[in-house]
């Protein structure tokens, strides 16, 4: 059992050839290469693999893993003669169609939905936070809906595909956002009705298992969690560590505050949409008024929000140096900007991201 307010993440990234800096159809051979010890698991494309922490109770501790599980994984793929790549999109080339396989839920998967399914081998990072009981999952949720755009905003890392701008921050999310079911989760009251929605989801084959829910927060359908997949892979480490802590000291917030606020739908939307365009170094939409405000207000806002659980876990002063950190260099999706743009052919910005993706400093 997942005692509460405990947390982990699962960090999925891209394999890059060394040479042409091009996804390559590695996993296989990197998972075979990876410790025994770790939690490495494939993904919908051989061109990508994930690695999950071990649960962890403390701030510090989670620092150390998931730099660990980044620096283990990276050995991996240079073994496997790849290189770990920490962008949500692959800045050059392309992911190629899923793998030939004969797991019967993937062809059942091509199948079913078909065109969405190419292109789908895009990278984010799924945060875990242990809570009492499934209700009090759904209860984080409902309040965690006005704060999602900001999380995306803040882990956007994604603007560059094929060598080109895309002129959005998340393009991940954009591609992401295909699928029937992702985005944002609607406003529940109970464990029990997002169980009922689910297996109506099923019903109609809109979803052909409770694991194609790819809403941006979900209760987990094994462990007494909530999940939040919000996020691109952040670039760093310290960037991934600070969007899970916020998260977690938000479930633990919210647990004990009162009831969510609810926003409206379409604004929601409209926040997402251009939370994903703009990122964090933007503007925002504030989906409780409709008002377009600054994003890093919005951020601000979030963390002072939840500031004393974050006090609590010993966290509070790594995200606020990270937000004035933020000032000074800007978000994952700014660095890739900066660096593509002194770079056209974006060789520049892949070596940039294959550096960062294990960079030590915290």
């Amino acid at each position: 059992m997942t005692p509460p307010w405990t947390v982990g993440v699962e960090q999925e990234f891209l394999l890059v050839d060394p040479e042409s800096r091009r996804p390559v159809p590695l996993a296989e051979s990197v998972a075979q290469h990876a410790d025994t010890d770790m939690d490495v698991q494939r993904e919908l494309t051989p061109f990508q693999i994930e690695v999950a922490t071990p649960v962890c109770g403390t701030a510090g501790e989670l620092a150390e893993q998931v730099l660990l599980g980044r620096t283990h994984l990276a050995k991996a793929a240079h073994a496997a003669g790849c290189r770990l790549l920490a962008s949500a999109v692959p800045p050059i080339g392309t992911l190629g169609p899923p793998p030939d396989t004969d797991d019967a839920r993937y062809r059942l998967m091509r199948y079913s939905h078909r065109k969405i399914i190419g292109g789908q081998g895009v990278c984010g990072l799924h945060v875990h936070v242990g809570v009492p009981d499934r209700d009090v999952a759904v209860r984080v949720s409902n309040a965690l809906r006005p704060w999602l755009p900001t999380l995306l905003a803040l882990g956007a890392n994604s603007p560059i595909e094929h060598a080109e701008d895309t002129g959005y921050a998340s393009w991940r999310s954009v591609v992401w956002s295909r699928w029937p079911v992702s985005g944002p989760p609607p406003h529940l009251e109970s464990g029990d009705e997002y169980d009922r929605l689910v297996s109506a989801l099923e019903s109609t084959e809109v979803l052909l298992d409770a694991g194609m829910v790819y809403w941006d927060v979900r209760p987990s359908a094994q462990h007494p969690t909530v999940e939040v997949r919000v996020s691109d892979i952040p670039m760093t480490a310290r960037e991934a560590v600070v969007i899970a802590e916020v998260i977690r000291a938000f479930a633990r917030t919210a647990a004990d505050s009162g009831e969510p606020e609810r926003v409206n739908d379409v604004l929601l939307r409209a926040a997402y949409w251009r939370a994903a365009r703009d990122g964090v170094d933007g503007l925002a939409v504030d989906p409780r008024t409709g008002h377009l405000v600054p994003a890093r207000d919005r951020l601000t806002e979030l963390v002072a929000w939840c500031g004393n659980a974050l006090r609590d876990a010993d966290a509070l002063s790594t995200v606020e140096e990270h937000v004035g950190w933020l000032d000074a260099h800007g978000s994952g999706a700014a660095r890739q900007r900066r660096a593509f743009g002194s770079s056209p052919d974006a060789r520049r910005l892949v070596d940039l991201i294959l550096a960062e993706t294990v960079d030590e400093a915290f």
